[in-house]
């Protein structure tokens, strides 16, 4: 997860500076580019759940970070719009592959080992990644070679830590139980609307996600600082599902989710509407202490409401977060290109982010497992 979230990615968002400023990119052209990898990962998602790789599913996982970390490397090689559109949708694929394929040995080496409660650590992960992924181009930044020595960096990265994930893996087996045909998925009110709220929830984090470290450098310029509120982002962001599932825990799925997604609203509002360094460092603290889990609890919930269909309420879930992630970067690019500024689009994204927990809540109010 380290790798192919982490880095594969999230990478993208402590580089996007430097290429707007040395290839000269508007904020809606790398709105495009950020744009292509979700849409490659909901592409991937959904090819993955077919079930065609039954069997394959550790070859398959292993091949994809490889080619997660090769594709950062292509990033370098090019500073075509075209090229950098292909490179990063299949790097969204690659990364949605390792995200299905190896999430599902890990889950059930877990449940033979009757150790479940972990899995908050492998999507720490993410947050893992991204800590490290912000030191490597903050070095390569300053050794003085730019976004390209950064993109490579990242590459090196990624193949450093395949190595450390095959060791770790080992000959574990990749089959997991056959899969039972489920019967059509009746959308209830409830679970209508916690589709609805995992979408919005997609656009609003996704805005401060992709554009947070070039929020930093339009208002105060500083590598250091850069790199600190990447790093924050990444550090909140490991133990945030430990944390947040504990609450859940106490106040139920939906209700964790609603308030997740208030405190992440508020930590994007407070990116560009606080001065100095204390507005970008809260804006990172907030979204990394809470989008990894948040996420988890949405995709939690969908399941708790699909009744004997959990997996087509997860395809459900997944095509509308990914049509989030997809219009997020893209409305919100053109919008700060029109007002020339972080402000505005990151205060819809706060506004979207309010939305969904009001309909997390109308979720629950609808009465289906309304304890969840």
């Amino acid at each position: 997860m380290a790798t192919a979230m982490g880095v594969g990615r999230f990478v993208y968002t402590p580089i996007l500076p430097g290429m707007m400023a040395s290839l000269d990119q508007s904020t809606s052209q790398v709105g495009f580019i950020a744009a292509a990898n979700y849409a490659g990962y909901l592409i991937g998602a959904i090819v993955a759940g077919g079930g065609w790789a039954h069997g394959s599913e550790r070859r398959i996982a292993l091949a994809s970070l490889a080619v997660s970390a090769a594709l950062c490397l292509a990033m370098a090689a090019t500073d075509e719009l075209v090229a950098f559109l292909a490179i990063r949708f299949a790097a969204g694929v690659a990364s949605a592959f390792v995200m299905v394929f190896l999430s599902g040995i890990v889950f059930a080496g877990l449940a033979r080992a009757g150790r479940s409660g972990l899995q908050w650590l492998h999507f720490g992960g993410v947050g893992l990644g991204i800590a490290l992924s912000s030191l490597v181009v903050a070095g390569a930044g300053w050794s003085g070679f730019g976004w390209r020595g950064e993109w490579i960096g990242a590459g090196f990265l990624s193949f450093a830590a395949i190595a450390i994930v095959v060791w770790l893996l080992g000959d574990a087996g990749s089959r997991v139980a056959d899969a039972q045909k489920e019967p059509p998925l009746v959308f209830s009110p409830a679970l209508r609307s916690i589709v609805w709220a995992y979408g919005v929830f997609g656009f609003g984090y996704i805005v401060t996600a992709t554009f947070l470290i070039a929020i930093v450098r339009s208002s105060a310029p500083d590598p250091a600082l850069e790199t600190g509120v990447w790093l924050v982002t990444g550090l909140a962001g490991f133990p945030s599902v430990l944390l947040w599932g504990w609450l859940a825990s106490k106040w139920g799925l939906r209700p964790a989710f609603a308030a997740g997604c208030l405190i992440e609203a508020l930590g994007v509002a407070a990116s560009v509407a606080l001065g100095g360094a204390a507005g970008p460092l809260l804006g990172g603290l907030l979204l990394g202490g809470t989008f990894i889990a948040i996420t988890a609890l949405g995709l939690q919930s969908g399941r708790m409401l699909a009744g004997p269909s959990p997996r087509k309420a997860l395809a459900a879930m997944t095509a509308a977060f990914g049509t989030g992630q997809i219009v997020g970067p893209v409305v919100a690019g053109f919008v700060a290109d029109s007002t020339g500024g972080f402000f505005w689009p990151s205060m819809l994204a706060a506004l979207a982010l309010a939305v969904s927990a009001w309909l997390a809540m109308s979720s629950r109010a609808a009465g289906s497992n309304a304890g969840a």
